[in-house]
């Protein structure tokens, strides 16, 4: 798949399914937040030309105000730096979680422009009442095959959150965990810090495919 394509369903894995309404997300189930808050995030893309022309500021604005704060990112950060995280010091936590949240802003907002006639179709939900994580399963629809979208979801005092996505069969997490990795073991965690500040600063695309 190529890159902007994945990107772009990226975006709206993450439009679709962390954007929240504190009210009504508490006592809602993860799937009928899915569901009910992409109809209401997709119209506002398509209902504004700056965001569909290509507006960063407007982009970054909307992402970051709208779905940043929906994810768990202290969760989806440590995983993604693995066993350097307890390695890390206070410090150096918080410069990753912030260039982390950088790249990824950056990622959507790459892609935010290009969302246009997609629809999201659902699987049934395999969970319990009980349950404090979940998948919820779904494809993007549109032209050419269905993209797979998975949402790993955790519920939390303020409701659900989403902590990881799968594209096509693949975990945000673990792919970037497996780069973060390579780029620790050799530089070190102030050299990935250092790296993801420079690719932040410079606009590049993540490595991540």
């Amino acid at each position: 798949m190529k890159r902007r394509s994945w990107l772009a369903a990226l975006l709206m894995s993450a439009a679709a399914g962390v954007v929240s309404l504190p009210a009504l997300a508490q006592d809602e189930a993860p799937d009928a937040m899915v569901k009910r808050l992409s109809a209401e995030v997709l119209a506002t893309i398509k209902a504004d030309p700056a965001i569909q022309a290509g507006d960063v500021n407007r982009i970054i604005a909307l992402v970051d105000s709208k779905i940043m704060p929906n994810v768990n990112f202290s969760r989806m950060t440590a995983s993604v730096v693995g066993r350097y995280w307890r390695q890390a010091t206070p410090e150096q936590q918080k410069q990753l979680q912030d260039e982390f949240k950088t790249l990824l802003v950056r990622t959507y907002s790459g892609a935010l422009g290009e969302v246009r006639d997609q629809t999201l179709s659902f699987r049934p939900m395999r969970s319990k009442p009980e349950d404090t994580e979940v998948v919820v399963r779904s494809e993007v629809r549109g032209k050419g095959d269905p993209i797979q979208l998975d949402y790993r979801m955790e519920k939390t005092p303020t409701g659900w959150k989403i902590y990881d996505l799968n594209v096509l069969g693949v975990w945000l997490v673990e792919t970037y965990r497996t780069q973060f990795a390579q780029e620790i073991g050799s530089k070190g965690i102030d050299g990935l810090i250092a790296s993801l500040a420079q690719r932040n600063k410079s606009g590049a695309a993540p490595k991540a495919s």
